[in-house]
């Protein structure tokens, strides 16, 4: 049986690939230490486990739910979005929950791409916006982020380009892989953009909450609904990554589509997980202000570490990751394979997210400190 012609088009998933490695060095008996992959090995909330426990005794758990969620998550996550971020979100029309907001950029790409549209995409940027798109058969026009323009898009040089085949643009602020905050005046740019060219803008959020004093949303922006999506999730700022807990928030006609190819594509999410989301939802700030202070010690010993091999990086930056710039001359899968076979270290490369990654790697801050300590010793 020959598979689908569309897989030629996209690679396995570096992590999915890489991560084999790293196990087989593993089970013969190399003592890796992993600091490439961002899941994060602290516990979720309290509240939100009980939640999920207390849920398995109800009458009905174990059925279909529905294709939108269960009307308390909805509100939770819009009472989530007008505390943290300012945004008024209509729980009923205005908020779609998701298996994780990863599935969310298959269900948008297919909502709006037809073969042959052109989706703008950011490099360095997550690697699955480029491979989906691969996949829905629509063309993927990367464009530039690079350090000396503080890894934000050039949108007059966007401006310029051909767009009239451009429906989709993702952006990912707090970015991912590099850390970089978004600013007011980006997102309105952004917006007024998107209206000028007849763009969906689609940004990423997931990373608001880490490392991170003044979180922030696209939707927030005047005028955002009208033009913008935004995906946001409980994977990194409540600890959930395995729950798969996500959302998808903006205008509910756009909603409308998406719903359209997430009701075809799943029967809705597991009843004890939707509780313990609302559970999580309502965690006071004090939780994000103990779970960074672990962070920002992990980040110090990670700095050292990372000093010890010579490279650069912004102390400015949020977000679970350092995205260090290696030394001049030195290729980034190179360095990231010889740190792995002679001191068992793993962290990722940054061509992993794109061209513009070269010369640059990431370390993950889903470590604990004792690790990172071993790893400063083998250094």
């Amino acid at each position: 049986m020959r598979e689908a012609d569309r897989l030629n088009r996209v690679s396995e998933y570096y992590f999915s690939r890489k991560l084999k490695e790293v196990r087989s060095l593993v089970l013969s008996g190399r003592p890796i230490i992993n600091m490439g992959i961002g899941s994060p090995d602290l516990a979720a909330p309290d509240s939100a486990t009980k939640a999920l426990t207390l849920s398995l005794q109800e009458s009905g758990v174990h059925g279909y739910q529905s294709y939108v969620g269960r009307e308390e998550l909805r509100v939770a996550f819009s009472e989530f979005y007008n505390k943290h971020y300012g945004v008024i979100l209509n729980p009923v029309t205005e908020v779609l929950p998701l298996m994780g907001s990863k599935e969310g950029i298959m269900h948008i790409s297919m909502a709006f791409l037809n073969p042959g549209d052109q989706v703008l995409i950011p490099n360095p940027g997550y690697p699955t916006y480029k491979a989906v798109a691969q996949l829905v058969e629509a063309e993927a026009i990367t464009y530039t982020l690079s350090q000396e323009s503080d890894w934000l898009p050039d949108l007059k040089a966007l401006a310029q380009q051909d767009l009239s085949r451009v429906k989709l643009m993702w952006v990912n602020y707090p970015n991912m892989p590099t850390g970089t905050k978004a600013n007011e005046s980006l997102f309105d740019a952004l917006i007024a953009f998107a209206k000028a060219h007849s763009i969906l803008i689609v940004n990423d959020n997931p990373y608001s909450f880490v490392l991170n004093d003044s979180p922030g949303s696209l939707l927030a922006t005047p005028g955002a609904k009208e033009v913008a999506l935004e995906l946001n999730s409980l994977s990194k700022t409540f600890n959930m990554a395995g729950w798969r807990v996500g959302m998808l928030a903006g205008n509910a006609a756009h909603l409308q589509q998406v719903l359209k190819v997430k009701s075809n594509m799943d029967s809705g999410m597991f009843y004890g997980i939707q509780k313990g989301a609302i559970a999580a939802l309502s965690m006071p700030t004090s939780w994000f202000d103990q779970m960074n202070a672990l962070y920002q010690k992990r980040r110090e010993a990670l700095y050292t570490l990372v000093d010890l091999l010579e490279c650069s990086y912004d102390r400015n930056a949020v977000g679970m990751f350092i995205w260090a710039r290696l030394p001049q001359g030195k290729n980034a899968e190179d360095f990231v394979d010889k740190l792995l076979h002679d001191k068992h270290i793993f962290i990722a490369p940054g061509t992993i997210f794109g061209s513009q990654g070269e010369g640059y790697i990431r370390f993950s801050l889903c470590v604990p400190e004792e690790k990172i300590i071993e790893a400063l010793e083998r250094l």
